[in-house]
């Protein structure tokens, strides 16, 4: 007797596949640090048209502390004004005590910015997962790193 083969439809196999993941899957570490740019300013570097525009660019080097106000490390990096009052593109690089972690995405003026976490070095190679940054508008940005090793 013939039978046909089975097949089981995209819906169907999306949530298996979500729960079989949740069952096995280990939760993401967090790491919630705040990079001081109150102590050492980005330095803007002005292109272009007078002002805020497309072009300009953000250079900086700050502490980076953890969530009880103690230094942990620097925040260092570069964005590009992609979108005039609006957004940067940036790449910067988190380094701590036992390595470094490379962060790059869009990054708002106001709000939250999602931002992928691209690389690390040291104890942190091989991460992968997400920084939430969120501008505190008191020269801080609060910076939430949720990740896999």
């Amino acid at each position: 007797m013939y039978r046909a083969p089975l097949f089981i439809k995209p819906p169907v196999l999306a949530v298996c596949m979500l729960l079989i993941s949740a069952c096995t899957g280990e939760a993401p570490h967090i790491l919630v640090t705040i990079a001081d740019a109150s102590v050492s300013k980005a330095q803007l570097i002005d292109t272009g048209e007078p002002g805020d525009s497309v072009g300009d660019m953000l250079v900086f080097d700050q502490p980076l502390l953890d969530e009880h106000k103690r230094q942990i490390g620097t925040n260092s990096g570069t964005c590009i004004r992609t979108r005039a009052a609006h957004s940067f593109q940036c790449n910067w690089t988190l380094s701590l005590e036992n390595g470094s972690i490379q962060v790059a995405g869009r990054e708002f003026d106001e709000g939250t910015s999602a931002i992928s976490i691209v690389g690390g070095t040291g104890i942190y190679s091989g991460i992968s997962g997400e920084m939430e940054s969120v501008n505190n508008d008191n020269g801080t940005f609060t910076q939430t790193l949720r990740f896999w090793q």
